[in-house]
């Protein structure tokens, strides 16, 4: 029987979640294995996660270490979000299209409003016109809203338009919510502080993502309005997210955060996504879909082209924003060699 050799599947742009851990997260990890610690969030490490991050958004802030941005999300919604309440999200949010009913289900059967926004962000004004039905008690309440940063399309969302949509949910008395699975991304893409981006602009719970960006499962949900932690030390054991030795996760985020690390990864992986996004553009027949203002890549890319990639190995994922575009996503790890490398392949195609 001859030998069918096939093409090596090339996972790179395929996700920023393909990357391995950074070196300072795999040594905190190694050293946190030092020895016995107290379990459940106990030890000495995740004590200290609370004065880091609360140094770090220049706010006393409550911090819960958690294992992935799904259960961050689902749970923070939970805090903020009864079972007969409503949050308010744009349409291709990931807590609408990509968490499997996650925040409907432990909020107990919360309901997810999407908007249509323009590309993928949520304007002030539709959500101001969206909330309604506050007080009749035959349609589910407004609660809270929840935006990503960076938002699906790969654009940011700008602080101004974060304070914005702060200022009409306040006005209405909902919460706040960010989605920061690429929190350090939209950080060092509008060169602000921690805190300009969430608290000073109105956000009152973040999921602070760190996965995608260096850390082997570790993200943290941040409460800057601390009426709203409630029974969330609850939430999270039952839905096993009370992890025992939650050293392993606190140290992560620990390395994460210290001496820059996070936005070194971050600005290193927006500049390969901006070099790739310039790269791509130079094709006649490749348009750019949005705003290339982090790690993300949306181009619309000729049928030959695609099989190009495909038959090279590469894995393009062409379901992406309902098939309007394919998204390519750099890492902290991406290589300006590997951009070249892929870029030379298209021009191969072609």
């Amino acid at each position: 029987m001859a030998n069918i050799k096939t093409k090596r599947k090339r996972v790179k742009f395929a996700s920023d979640n393909v990357a391995g851990a950074c070196p300072e997260v795999l040594d905190a990890i190694l050293k946190a294995n030092e020895g016995d610690s107290t379990p459940y969030g106990n030890d000495q490490i995740s004590t200290e996660l609370q004065n880091k991050f609360s140094e770090i958004f220049e706010k006393d802030v409550i911090v819960f270490p958690i294992a992935s941005g799904t259960a961050a999300n689902a749970l923070a919604l939970a805090t903020m979000t009864p079972s007969f309440g409503n949050v308010y999200c744009h349409k291709l949010s990931h807590i609408n299209t990509d968490e499997c009913g996650a925040p409907e289900f432990y909020t107990g059967g919360g309901k997810l409003i999407t908007l249509n926004g323009i590309n993928g962000k949520i304007t002030a004004k539709e959500l101001d016109e969206a909330i309604t039905g506050k007080g009749v008690v035959h349609h589910t309440q407004p609660c809270s809203v929840s935006i990503t940063q960076v938002c699906e399309t790969g654009e940011v969302y700008q602080l101004d338009e974060i304070k914005q949509i702060s200022e009409v949910a306040h006005k209405h008395n909902l919460n706040m919510h960010m989605d920061g699975a690429r929190f350090a991304n939209a950080l060092t893409s509008l060169n602000c502080s921690p805190a300009e981006m969430t608290w000073k602009s109105g956000i009152d719970v973040l999921s602070f993502g760190a996965t995608k960006n260096g850390c082997i499962a570790a993200e943290a949900i941040i409460f800057f309005k601390k009426d709203l932690v409630g029974n969330i030390a609850f939430l999270m054991k039952r839905a096993g997210h009370l992890l025992s030795k939650m050293r392993f996760v606190s140290a992560q985020l620990d390395a994460y955060i210290s001496n820059d690390v996070w936005l070194k990864n971050a600005k290193h992986a927006n500049e390969m996504g901006k070099k790739l996004s310039d790269g791509l553009a130079k094709h006649n027949s490749i348009e750019i879909a949005y705003p290339t203002e982090a790690n993300e890549v949306f181009a619309k890319l000729p049928r030959d082209i695609i099989d190009h990639l495909n038959s090279e190995g590469y894995i393009i994922n062409e379901d992406e924003l309902d098939g309007k575009a394919v998204r390519f996503v750099a890492a902290w790890n991406t290589q300006a060699s590997d951009v070249e490398s892929f870029l030379d392949t298209i021009k191969q195609s072609q």
